[in-house]
């Protein structure tokens, strides 16, 4: 039987004149110069470029209909660890526990609160599979409680664009207040007194550029503050002991707090600490005192610092805890009597946990791989902190942990209804030695029973920008993967905070290439160790990891069995160019600006994958996107595919799948959500076994 034939995208050279340099683009014509409607309503589409991305989408069912009971079987397995009505561990506020559970077939959660210490009395207060209904996406962002509990909140995004809506229930009465706030960031908080509600506009170019003040229960909404930096993201938040409401202004590499005393919420925000380029802090009240993470000074993996001033500027600041390289502070949550830090040594997490005498001690774990979360909950008088233990083998653990006592009371363990044992699988770290000599680390999980021989096919995850981690947890999806005898591998890479905010710093704007270099070294480390094949690995990664996934096939071509690049973000040098998208002006700091800076242009250019596309055999390719995606826009992937088919050489198939009906996060609902990860699995079985050349 024949292949299915792919669609052409037709070809309008638009040229580009940059800093002296010029630029041949094609498939421009793929961005709908109405963009911005389209995020709002996707029906806005123009007919040519939704015509041709429907075709694309035909391109990719029929190439891949021999897999659609693999996907179907994957989907049941993944929906089958699901315990379908599960639960969170209530948080207690006062006089209620607060918590979100699903209904057995629902795809979104019911937020719920009870008498404290009850099973009985439940009321609900959010049921968002009620108010998802007759909608393609629904997904809520932040929801919260007023300190009085008369009032719920919650952001909804209706489209997948990222612009929310701000409603408001009166838990009393269980009416919705008719007074929604539109346009919104997925981002607000109460004040302390419940009297007002802090939220963020987000602007016509979909940025948080306001924080504006209102009544809680409606009223005229006054503005608070007004970033006119547009690399800026904006945050609001109150402090632990609910003494300050915090407004957070910051970027990947500069941060800035304003302070409201919770005393009188319609003051002015003053400024704690003006901000300076690449300085990041935040902080938080400690009764007495603030206490300062920050990287100031030449802290490269922070230190934390106190003051006891009422404005705590850099000149009140006292070294608490010195900064020590290697140990990277990642975070802090205060209690009454006590602090907990988070850090990382060398992509294993631990937490401290510090008295107000001085004294501290540390919980940890023995795994050779794991990961650690805080759960701060509402109650800052408490002894009680939560945290969640995991790692690839052991499913989440939450533990309620008193840190007068030092007494640790598991609370839930993560119900996987299919059944798992821990103990038929493996964990393994292994350290591949980059070009430059740094050592590279590598989680691995597989079945104790998987050949090491380099005979199982190898799925190689990454991601390395923004400082994000990639964290050794546990995941239901990848076991679909590892139960079929594939070994599946985290490359820790630079550009991710894994080893230290210095591990970030050394994959980024002119050090981004390490990036690149340092996923290719865990591919060829796991084929020089025996455990992997040249073309039995696929390479997965998500946005800025799909980046990657754009940038190691265009080098590397010869390694992979297949390429994953779920919304990628692979037309970088165009993106970082125009600085009317959302996300540009903020991207900067990370990637370099090749508006002003020819340098930053020549660098971009030399590894953006778009741009990097050449005359040479790639290896099958599935790239995916969401029509309404502000983050990573829908006409990326496409045109990076149209572009890919025009010079590959060989018969390796190029897909593309963009959903319609969403945005970077894919579908919103928790079933409908692992359709679209069965399909990432399939493709990635199939492309290893070459079922493009099976009749």
């Amino acid at each position: 039987m024949p292949l299915p034939t792919p669609p052409t995208a037709r070809k309008e050279p638009r040229r580009i004149e940059q800093l002296g340099r010029t630029r041949i683009d094609d498939y421009a014509w793929l961005r709908d110069d109405n963009w911005q409607q389209v995020l709002r309503d996707p029906s806005a589409l123009r007919p040519d470029i939704r015509a041709h991305l429907e075709a694309e989408n035909a391109y990719t069912a029929a190439m891949l209909a021999k897999t659609e009971a693999l996907q179907a079987q994957i989907f049941e397995e993944m929906k089958g660890r699901i315990k379908q009505d599960d639960a969170t561990v209530p948080a207690p506020d006062g006089p209620f526990d607060y918590y979100i559970r699903y209904e057995v077939g629902a795809e979104h959660p019911i937020h719920a609160r009870r008498p404290r210490g009850r099973d009985d009395g439940e009321q609900i207060l959010l049921n968002e599979e009620e108010a998802a209904k007759g909608k393609a996406y629904f997904h809520v962002g932040a929801a919260h409680h007023s300190r009085d509990h008369a009032l719920y909140a919650w952001a909804a995004d209706e489209q997948g664009s990222e612009y929310y809506t701000i409603r408001l229930t009166d838990t009393a009465t269980g009416q919705v207040l008719p007074a929604a706030i539109e346009s919104a960031y997925g981002d607000f908080t109460f004040s302390p007194d419940s009297q007002w509600l802090f939220w963020i506009w987000r602007d016509e170019n979909a940025r948080p550029s306001k924080v504006f003040r209102r009544p809680a229960r409606g009223g005229e909404d006054v503005l608070v503050y007004e970033e006119l930096d547009e690399g800026m993201f904006l945050g609001v938040g109150t402090s632990a002991d609910d003494s300050h409401i915090l407004i957070h202004v910051g970027n990947q590499e500069t941060t800035e707090l304003w302070l409201i005393p919770a005393a009188d919420p319609c003051a002015a925000p003053i400024c704690a600490e003006p901000r300076r380029v690449g300085v990041k802090y935040e902080l938080d009240h400690w009764s007495d005192r603030w206490v300062i993470r920050t990287n100031d000074d030449g802290a490269v993996d922070f230190k934390l610092c106190v003051s006891t001033a009422e404005v705590p500027a850099k000149s009140t600041w006292t070294d608490w805890i010195a900064h020590e390289p290697g140990r990277y502070i990642t975070g802090f949550a205060a209690y009454a009597n006590h602090l907990v830090r988070l850090e990382r040594r060398n992509a294993v997490d631990r937490i401290v946990v510090m008295d107000r005498a001085g004294g501290a001690h540390e919980i940890a774990f023995d795994e050779e791989a794991y990961a650690l979360g805080i759960e701060t909950g509402y109650e800052y008088e408490t002894t009680l902190t939560r945290f969640v233990y995991q790692s690839p083998t052991t499913p989440r653990q939450w533990f309620d942990y008193d840190m007068a006592t030092r007494e640790r009371t598991l609370r839930k363990t993560q119900e996987i209804p299919s059944g798992h044992d821990p103990a038929q699988y493996v964990a393994r770290r292994l350290y591949a030695r980059a070009a430059d000599g740094e050592e590279v680390p590598i989680t691995l999980l597989m079945r104790k029973d998987t050949p090491t021989d380099g005979s199982a096919p190898v799925l190689l995850y990454g991601y390395g920008s923004y400082g994000h981690a990639m964290e050794p947890s546990f995941s239901i999806r990848n076991l679909s993967l590892v139960d079929r005898g594939w070994i599946w591998a985290t490359a820790h890479i630079r550009g991710g905070s894994d080893k230290g905010w210095g591990w970030f710093l050394a994959g980024r704007r002119e050090k981004k290439p390490n990036t690149f270099t340092d996923f290719i070294a865990c591919a060829e480390h796991l084929i020089g160790e025996g455990l992997a094949t040249k073309g039995r690995i696929v390479a997965y990664g998500g946005s800025a990891g799909g980046m990657l996934m754009g940038a190691v096939v265009n080098m590397r071509p010869d390694l992979w069995g297949g390429i994953i690049a779920a919304v990628p973000f692979v037309d970088v040098l165009n993106t970082i160019s125009d600085a009317s998208l959302p996300l540009t002006p903020p991207e900067w700091p990370e990637w370099g600006d090749p508006i002003t800076d020819a340098a930053a242009y020549d660098l971009i250019e030399s590894y953006s994958p778009y741009d990097q596309v050449k005359a040479q055999a790639y290896p099958p390719i599935l790239a995916t996107g969401g029509l309404s995606d502000p983050r990573v826009t829908y006409w990326e992937p496409a045109k990076w595919v149209a572009k890919l088919r025009e010079h590959a050489a060989g018969e390796a198939p190029i897909l593309l799948k963009i959903n319609m009906e969403a945005g970077h996060g894919g579908a919103s609902g928790r079933f409908d959500f692992l359709k679209e990860i069965a399909l990432d699995y399939a493709f990635a079985i199939w492309a290893v076994e070459r079922g493009w050349e099976k009749p």
